[in-house]
């Protein structure tokens, strides 16, 4: 599994040049890589995957949880908190994009389909 807490990951070139495009195929298969290179395929089922999305999403609340809402409000505000919810939303993020891959979901193709649900649950 992933170390959200490992900062030594390398992140993006510096110099600018993108390893890939930014799209959700391009960071699942990058995943899958950084997983595979590692064998860790074996502990990404989806029980595992379900279970470590729940911490790390249980880690960005922790951020917020006794912020009254304004200060919520201003959370990206301060460098160090906004480096932390911006590490915990990566981890939540990768955790939701392996469980889509192990399980077959297209995210995208969920969440239009969720949405058009809710449109016709909740007309305006």
């Amino acid at each position: 599994m992933t170390d959200p807490d490992d900062d030594t990951a390398p992140g993006p070139p510096a110099d600018g040049d993108p390893r890939e495009p930014l799209d959700v195929a391009g960071l699942q298969r990058r995943l899958a890589e950084f997983a595979a290179a590692r064998n860790w395929q074996p502990y990404h089922t989806p029980k595992n995957l379900v279970a470590a999305l729940s911490v790390e999403a249980s880690e960005l609340v922790e951020i917020f949880q006794w912020l009254t809402p304004e200060e919520s409000a201003r959370v990206m505000d301060d460098p160090g908190t906004a480096h932390r919810v911006t590490d915990e939303v990566a981890d939540v993020l990768a955790y939701l994009l392996q469980l889509c891959e192990v399980l077959g979901i297209d995210p995208l193709a969920a969440l239009a389909a969720k949405i058009d649900r809710n449109e016709h649950r909740f007309p305006r």
